[in-house]
């Protein structure tokens, strides 16, 4: 299959939509498919729409791009839209509508968690064909291998990272944390966290490392002993799954993917039962860490699915293209020759 992923790939740290089109390339590939991040070519089989964003750097091209592409250079190639966000998540406005816009696009839709999916359909995205599938890491980076466990004694250190700054990753959560650790919990627990910060957030307790990525953050993250995640309306991060695969058991906001993700690896918590439920991780830590070691959910998993997927609706191609109907009204956008006129431009500047 020749299939377009709409992704600029970013190198170091940036965040688990990249790792996931990282991991998902290089299966893609090591699957035997020739895998591309533009619509220069007339003969795609596949486009997997991700971000329609195009303001956002990790955007590669829109929905419009893709209806463009249809009408103008081939009307065969199947869509896919990986939905992976919602304004719930960072305060925003306008995502969910334009996603609810984007998918119009799509012959077949992918949620990265149930409780997405449940949140755009309440809200009148269409339904198309659709599943259900989960994020994973690369397991040959996120691995317990050198992961010390509490040994019941001294302080339990506590971790978690973020490539996003927004206070609803769970700064509320981290504040607390920093603060108790100078009182209350002082000598019992120590908190690291990796990553960005909120504009003019400083943690005053608490050990800070800024942004890590691949074998550095896994290294980092499994000098400590318990993964905590604070985040409000995840639609389906990658950061818990990380920590699992680390062998760290997992303290997790009762809030959007976290337990679909989470369940039976760690100990659920809200902003009222925080306290309660982080100090029984003293009484618990070693049934958890064990279960944790049964944490399934890896790139190999995932990407074995979407390749899967891709499979079954190339096969049906013929009847997804007698359902498809009238092919959406919005403003196509670039096509391929504006495109590759684009793409000119840019080489061209280069060398002036």
């Amino acid at each position: 299959m020749k299939i377009s992923i709409g992704m600029n790939l970013q190198d170091g740290p940036f965040g688990g939509g990249n790792q996931f089109g990282q991991a998902l390339t290089r299966r893609l590939r090591g699957f035997g498919h020739q895998v591309m991040f533009d619509l220069h070519d007339r003969d795609i089989d596949l486009i997997l729409l991700t971000n329609p964003r195009v303001q956002a750097k990790s955007c590669a091209f829109s929905h419009k791009e893709i209806l463009g592409y249809l009408r103008k250079v081939n009307r065969e190639t199947i869509v896919i839209h990986r939905i992976n966000e919602c304004d719930e998540r960072k305060g925003t406005r306008g995502v969910n509508s334009l996603l609810r816009n984007s998918n119009q696009i799509a012959d077949y839709s992918i949620f990265v968690s149930s409780w997405l999916r449940d949140l755009h359909l309440s809200q009148g995205m269409k339904a198309h064909p659709n599943s259900v599938m989960l994020n994973g890491p690369d397991r040959n980076i996120f691995n317990p291998n050198g992961y010390r466990r509490w040994p019941g004694s001294g302080p339990i250190r506590l971790v978690t990272h973020h490539w996003g700054g927004n206070w609803n990753k769970g700064f509320d959560i981290y504040q607390r944390i920093d603060d108790l650790i100078d009182k209350r919990w002082k000598g019992v627990f120590e908190f690291t966290y990796i990553g960005n910060l909120p504009e003019g957030f400083r943690f005053r307790n608490s050990n800070y490392q800024r942004p890590l990525s691949g074998k550095r953050l896994a290294d980092a993250i499994k000098e400590n002993h318990v993964y905590v995640t604070g985040s409000i309306n995840e639609p389906g991060g990658s950061h818990q799954s990380e920590g699992l695969l680390c062998g760290l058991p997992v303290l997790y906001r009762d809030s959007g993917c976290l337990p679909e993700y989470c369940d039976d690896y760690g100990i659920k918590f809200t902003y009222e039962t925080f306290e309660e439920r982080l100090e029984s991780i003293l009484g618990t830590y070693d049934s958890f860490a064990n279960k944790a070691k049964g944490f399934s959910l890896d790139s190999e998993m995932m990407s074995k699915n979407y390749n899967d997927l891709f499979e079954f609706l190339m096969k049906g191609k013929k009847e997804i293209l007698e359902n498809r109907g009238e092919l959406p009204k919005f403003d196509s956008g670039k096509t391929q020759k504006s495109i590759i006129a684009k793409m000119a431009r840019k080489v061209w500047r280069a060398f002036i």
